[in-house]
C-alpha cells in the first residue's frame, strides 16, 4: 500500500473514533459539559490531562527548537514540566477542593467581586486565544504535509473536526477522547524514535541511546554532533543558550508559572469525585507526560543528526570533510521526504552559488575559520531552509522508516494539536457562558440556554481561532510561549494570592492582573505586532528587540507576574481587607481534606 492510501487510512480511522468517542460520551447536562458531572477517574483523568497539556507545541514543535537550538532548548522541558509539578503541588487540590467548574469562578467568589470575574475572563480569554493560534498553526502544518494540501486547508479541516466532537461532547466527550487521543500520540512519538534510536546507536531505549556510541564507532552521538555543527558555524549542541543566562532563566521560570497558570489544564481537577483523586491524577498525568518529555532530546538529537547526514552523506558515520565540493548532496538527487515537504513551503532550497548542490551550514556565523572555510568551498550562503515545526513529524521519513510509522505520527501531531484546541475552547466556552453570560450577564439563564450559549461560545471561538492559526505569530511552540507568558503574568498570580494570602482583597487582585496583562501585553505587541498583526510593531517605543535586559517577548510573563505581585500587594495595603467569612473561606480551602461536590447548581 502507497504511504498517502496508509496515511489516509490511519488518521482517517483516528478521526473516526473521536467523533464517535464524542457522540457516546455527549454531555446532556452544564455539569456533564464543563466537569464530566466530576466522576472521572484518576488515571483517565491523568491520561486525558497529558494529552490536554501536550499540545501541538510539545509533539510537533518542542523536539524541533530542541534540535535548532541544542542544550539551550532545555528550558522548554523544564519550564513545562516544573510548571506542571508546580501545579500538581499548589493549585490543583485546593481548587479542587473549592468545588466549581472554572477559574474566573474561583477567583469572582475569593474575591467577592463578579468584577474580578470578569477580569479573570478577559485574562483567559487573552491567553486562551494566544495558545490556540500555536494549535492550529500545528493542524495546518500536519494537514499539510500528511493530506497533501495547503496548510490553510489543513486548519479549515481541523476546525470542522474540534467543532463536531468538542461542540457536541463537551467536557465529558472531550475527556475520554483525550484518552484516546493520549495513546494515539504517544505510540506515534515512541516507535519511530525507538526505531531510529536502534538506527544510530543500536540502542532501543531513545533516552538511552541520545548518550550511547554511534553504531560502529568509538565516538558518542552527541560527541560527533557537536564536532560537525560546530564545523557548520551552529553554537555548540551541548552547552549553547538561547540568549543571556538571564534570559535563559526567565523564560524558564515564564514557562513555568505560565503552566501552572493555564485555565484549561486546572479546568481538568474539577473532573474528578475527590481531593485525593485530584492529587492522584496529577501524579499520573505526570507520569504519561514524561513519557514524551524524556524521549524529546532524543528525538531531537537524532533527528539533527539525521538531517545533516542526509545534505552531507557520510559526515555524520564516516570523518569526511563538512566543505568537501563533493560531498553536499545534488539537489536533483535529494530524497522523496525532501521534494514531499518542499510542497508545503516548510522546507525551502535556494541554489545561492548555482553549483546544484545543497549547502546547509550557519551563514550567520562570526566564526572566522568557519566564514574562511566556506568561501574557499564557493559556498554563498546557506541554500537550506528548513521550518523547526516539521522535525518531528518529518523524523520517520528522514530515517526511511515504514509507511505506517510515518502514518502513525501523522495521526499523532493531529491528535496532540487537536486534543489541546478542544481544551482551550472548553476553557473559553465555560469562560463566556458560565462566568460572564450566567455568572454576570444574565444570572437567571435556564440550564438549557446555559448550554446552547456554551455551545455557541465554543462555536465562535473555533472560527476566531481559525482565522488567527492562518496569520500566526510565529513557530508553533514560540507561539504557544507567549501564551504561556500572558498566564504567567496575569492568572498565575491572582490563584496563588487567592488560595495562600487570606488578606488579598478584590481591588488589589483586580489591579494586580491587570497591570500583569497590560505590561506583558505592551512588550509582546511591540515585538510581535497589535494583537499579532504585522506591519503594526512598535520596536521604536521601547528602544528596539529584547530592550528590556535583553529578555524576549517570549520570556516577558515572569516579568508580567512579578509587576502583577507588586501592584497587587500595594494596591491592597491602601484598600479595605477582604471580609471575615472570606478569609475564612481561604483558610478552609487550604485544608486539603474532604472535598464539596462540583456546584452543578452552580
Amino acid at each position: 500500500m502507497d504511504l498517502q492510501t496508509t496515511i489516509y487510512l490511519v488518521v482517517g480511522a483516528s478521526f473516526a473514533l473521536y467523533i464517535g468517542i464524542a457522540i457516546w460520551a455527549r454531555a446532556g447536562s452544564t455539569s456533564e459539559f464543563y466537569a464530566a458531572g466530576g466522576q472521572v477517574n484518576p488515571v483517565m483523568n491523568g491520561m486525558a490531562t497529558a494529552a490536554d497539556w501536550m499540545s501541538a507545541a510539545s509533539f510537533i514543535s518542542m523536539a524541533g527548537l530542541i534540535s535548532n537550538m541544542g542544550y539551550g532548548g532545555g528550558l522548554f522541558l523544564m519550564g513545562w514540566t516544573g510548571g506542571y509539578v508546580l501545579l500538581a503541588m499548589l493549585l490543583a487540590p485546593y481548587l479542587r477542593k473549592f468545588g466549581k467548574f472554572t477559574v474566573p469562578q474561583f477567583i469572582g467568589d475569593r474575591f467577592y467581586s463578579k468584577s474580578a470575574s470578569t477580569v479573570a475572563v478577559i485574562c483567559l480569554l487573552t491567553a486562551s486565544i494566544t495558545y490556540i493560534i500555536g494549535q492550529m498553526t500545528g493542524v495546518g502544518v500536519a494537514f499539510s504535509r500528511f493530506l497533501g494540501v495547503s496548510s490553510e486547508v489543513g486548519i479549515y479541516v481541523g476546525m470542522g473536526i474540534v467543532f463536531l466532537y468538542a461542540v457536541f461532547g463537551g467536557m465529558k466527550g472531550i475527556t475520554y477522547t483525550q484518552v484516546a487521543q493520549y495513546i494515539v500520540l504517544i505510540l506515534a512519538y515512541t516507535i519511530p524514535a525507538i526505531f531510529i534510536s536502534l538506527q544510530l546507536t543500536g540502542n532501543p531505549i531513545p533516552q538511552l541511546g541520545l548518550g550511547s556510541n554511534l553504531v560502529g564507532h568509538d565516538v558518542s552521538l552527541l560527541q560527533k554532533l557537536d564536532q560537525v555543527v560546530t564545523d557548520l558555524g551552529f553554537g555548540k549542541y551541548t552547552t549553547t543558550t538561547a540568549g543571556s543566562t538571564l534570559n535563559m532563566f526567565v523564560y524558564t521560570l515564564s514557562l513555568m508559572i505560565g503552566t501552572a497558570g493555564l485555565p484549561h489544564v486546572i479546568m481538568r481537577f474539577f473532573t474528578v469525585p475527590k481531593v485525593a483523586d485530584a492529587r492522584s491524577s496529577a501524579g499520573w498525568a505526570l507520569v504519561f507526560i514524561a513519557i514524551l518529555y524524556t524521549t524529546a532530546p532524543a528525538v531531537a538529537a537524532m533527528a539533527k543528526t539525521n538531517l545533516i547526514r542526509t545534505v552531507n552523506p557520510g559526515v555524520v558515520m564516516k570523518d569526511a570533510n563538512v566543505y568537501d565540493k563533493e560531498g553536499a548532496i545534488k539537489y536533483e538527487e535529494r530524497p522523496d521526504w525532501m521534494k514531499r515537504w518542499e510542497k508545503t513551503g516548510l522546507l525551502k532550497f535556494e541554489d545561492k552559488n548555482g553549483d546544484g548542490r545543497i549547502q546547509y551550514y550557519n551563514d550567520k556565523t562570526k566564526n572566522a575559520e568557519v566564514q574562511k572555510k566556506a568561501e574557499e568551498a564557493g559556498w554563498k550562503g546557506n541554500e537550506l531552509n528548513v521550518n523547526a515545526d516539521i522535525i518531528v513529524l518529518a523524523n520517520p521519513e528522514i530515517a526511511l522508516l515504514p509507511n505506517w510509522v510515518i502514518a502513525l505520527v501523522a495521526a499523532g501531531g493531529l491528535a496532540a494539536a487537536l486534543s489541546t484546541a478542544a481544551g482551550l475552547l472548553m476553557a473559553i466556552s465555560a469562560a463566556v457562558s458560565h462566568d460572564l453570560i450566567k455568572g454576570v450577564f444574565k444570572p437567571d439563564i435556564s440550564e438549557k440556554g446555559e448550554l446552547l450559549a456554551g455551545k455557541i461560545s465554543m462555536a465562535v471561538a473555533i472560527v476566531i481561532s481559525g482565522w488567527l492559526g492562518l496569520n500566526p505569530p510565529g513557530f508553533a511552540a514560540g507561539t504557544v510561549a507567549l501564551a504561556f507568558g500572558i498566564a504567567a503574568s496575569s492568572l498565575f498570580p491572582a490563584i496563588m494570592m487567592g488560595i495562600f494570602s487570606k488578606k488579598m482583597n478584590k481591588e488589589g487582585a483586580m489591579a494586580g492582573m491587570l497591570a500583569g496583562l497590560a505590561v506583558t501585553l505592551f512588550y509582546v505587541f511591540a515585538h510581535k505586532g497589535i494583537f499579532f498583526i504585522k506591519g503594526t510593531e512598535f520596536l521604536g517605543v521601547i528602544g528596539g528587540a529584547n530592550s528590556f535586559f535583553g529578555i524576549t517577548p517570549e520570556a516577558f510573563g515572569a516579568v508580567g507576574a512579578l509587576v502583577n505581585f507588586i501592584v497587587a500587594f500595594a494596591v491592597d495595603k491602601v484598600t479595605k481587607e477582604p471580609p471575615e467569612h472570606i478569609q475564612h473561606m481561604v483558610e478552609a480551602v487550604r485544608i486539603p481534606r474532604g472535598a464539596k461536590a462540583v456546584d452543578g447548581a452552580h
